[in-house]
């Protein structure tokens, strides 16, 4: 039984989804540790700044619940009134609006769909994707290209990147005017990057972990690269910042803002976190002079596009629930997998025996044409004897049963 549980935006606060979010440094030993220590069968898990989600083929979904709040050493009724569990029919819903930007905080958003590959992609390295969830993240994908290639889902989309420059507009009457920071160098930096840096700022500056990959950026922008151990050094120089890593912890601290804010002498900072975990601690937005957003702010800002977007979503719907029914139907064709087998193991078995018994005789003389003969009258007594001997057994309407289906399976048509 697929299951897929967790917690995200609808239902959780940020304060709760930093708590559970998985590093990608950590997806493989975690997944390593479930699979291994409860009764799950296949896993993977998709961890972003909306999502935390674990995808499995499993018997329950609670063992599951525990093994989460248990791995982030938090007692379980903290987390579960935020985590949903969806069993099989709703799951396989679930993974393909995910994939479709349905469930997004902006609807129709296409990053999402890389992250859930380089969740496939851990999981496989890992070794926990099984049968099961390979073909349901494939339908996944096959579905989200389906969406997109059919509906206007992703016309006009409203991006957090682009949200991200709309309140900086707020604060400031010109970008072009101002220094940026961004802080890592991932995806979503890259796509800020190409946001804020269209507006031709002042000065561009990445400051990242690997300095060689910051310098790579920022070599785009005509920019300069610092190390992440420089932030308190360069912080006050700058005008607005863009932050986010895969830290666990805050990088930028309450004291070094301050300080920076002194230094400045006041003049504002237009700060947005976008990381989960926060790279930026919370008590931070409470200064004067300070703006910090995070995703969750953001979302608000976007949400005045959704309903431009409402007719796409109902085209979008329709579409996912015929292929939900797909996918259901072909794990249901699944269950007959082992019947099957053992069906042509049996017929193999008799193919064999009567193919050495057919070459003994020719062997010994016999005639070809009486050989091939008897292996056929031979071969077909053998198919049939069961299915006969079952019909013949049976009685009222298991027999009316019976009749129906070797009817059917071997598609058998009345004779009058």
């Amino acid at each position: 039984m697929i299951f897929t549980l967790g917690i995200n935006h609808h239902s959780a606060p940020l304060a709760i989804r930093e708590r559970v979010a998985f590093g990608a440094d950590k997806l493989q030993h975690a997944l390593a540790d479930l699979v291994h220590s409860q009764t799950v069968k296949e896993a993977a898990i998709l961890s972003t700044c909306n999502r935390t989600e674990i995808y499995c083929a499993a018997e329950t979904p609670d063992a599951v619940i525990d093994w989460l709040a248990h791995y982030h050493g938090i007692p379980r009724a903290e987390i579960a009134p935020y985590v949903y569990a969806h069993p099989q029919p709703e799951a396989v819903r679930h993974a393909f609006r995910v994939a479709s930007g349905l469930d997004s905080m902006v609807i129709g958003e296409p990053q999402i769909l890389g992250q859930m590959k380089d969740a496939i992609r851990a999981a496989e390295e890992s070794g926990t994707l099984g049968t099961q969830l390979h073909k349901l993240f494939q339908r996944s994908f096959s579905v989200a290209k389906e969406v997109r290639s059919t509906t206007a889902i992703g016309a006009n989309i409203v991006s957090m990147a682009a949200a991200g420059v709309h309140l900086a507009e707020r604060i400031f009457e010109s970008i072009a005017d101002q220094r940026i920071l961004f802080i890592g160098a991932g995806e979503m930096i890259e796509l800020c990057a190409a946001h804020f840096c269209a507006q031709k700022p002042k000065q561009v500056t990445i400051a990242n972990r690997t300095i060689e990959r910051g310098r790579a950026l920022a070599e785009q922008y005509g920019g300069t690269a610092i190390r992440l151990d420089e932030l308190g050094e360069y912080l006050p120089q700058h005008d607005i910042v863009v932050s986010c890593t895969a830290s666990p912890l805050p990088i930028i601290g309450l004291g070094m803002v301050e300080r920076a804010v002194k230094v400045r002498r006041h003049r504002p900072i237009f700060m947005v976190d976008l990381a989960v975990p926060r790279d930026i601690e919370e008590e931070v937005g409470e200064l004067d002079d300070v703006f910090l957003y995070t995703v969750d702010d953001l979302a608000q800002v976007v949400e005045s596009g959704l309903e431009s977007r409402q007719a796409a979503v109902v085209e979008a719907e329709q579409i996912i629930g015929n292929r939900v029914q797909d996918f259901l139907t072909w794990l249901q064709s699944r269950e007959t997998v082992p019947v099957i087998r053992s069906l042509r193991d049996s017929a193999e078995r008799m193919r064999r025996h009567e193919m050495e018994h057919a070459l003994k005789l020719l062997a010994k003389g016999e005639a070809p044409e009486k050989v091939l003969e008897q292996l056929s009258q031979r071969l077909t007594n053998k198919f049939l004897h069961a299915p006969t001997q079952a019909l013949n057994a049976a009685e009222g309407g298991e027999r009316s049963e019976l009749q129906t289906a070797a009817a059917r399976l071997f598609h058998l048509h009345s004779q009058d």
